[in-house]
C-alpha cells in the first residue's frame, strides 16, 4: 500500500486555500463518517511524485498518515485546475477495517 503524509489543518474557506496553493500545497479531506470529516493539506509535489509512479493509485487504497494518526482511505474525488497539472482538491473516502 502507498503512503501520504499530511498535515491537518484548522483554517478553512476560500482565502485558506489559496494560500496553500500559493505555498504548493492543496486541500483535501477525510470522510470518516456522515458526521465528521477531517481538514487536511497535502504537498502538491509528493502527490504528482506518487501519482506518476504508480497507475493503480486511483483504484488502490492508500495510507494516509495524518498528525501521527493513520487512516486507510479510497480517494473519492480529485478536482484539477483546467489546464495546469495542478490539483486543487481531493476527498478522501476512509475505508473500515
Amino acid at each position: 500500500m502507498l503512503t501520504i503524509y499530511g498535515i491537518s489543518r484548522t483554517k478553512c474557506g476560500k482565502k485558506a486555500s489559496r494560500r496553500l496553493r500559493l505555498q504548493n500545497k492543496f486541500p483535501a479531506i477525510i470522510h470518516v463518517s456522515l458526521i465528521s470529516n477531517i481538514s487536511i493539506e497535502l504537498s502538491q509535489n509528493d502527490f504528482i511524485n506518487i501519482e506518476m509512479k504508480n497507475s493503480d493509485f486511483y483504484k488502490s487504497e492508500v495510507i494516509l498518515i495524518v498528525d501521527k494518526v493513520k487512516y486507510i482511505v479510497k480517494i473519492q474525488e480529485i478536482q484539477r485546475h483546467a489546464f495546469k497539472s495542478k490539483i486543487l482538491h481531493i476527498d478522501f473516502l476512509k475505508v473500515s477495517v
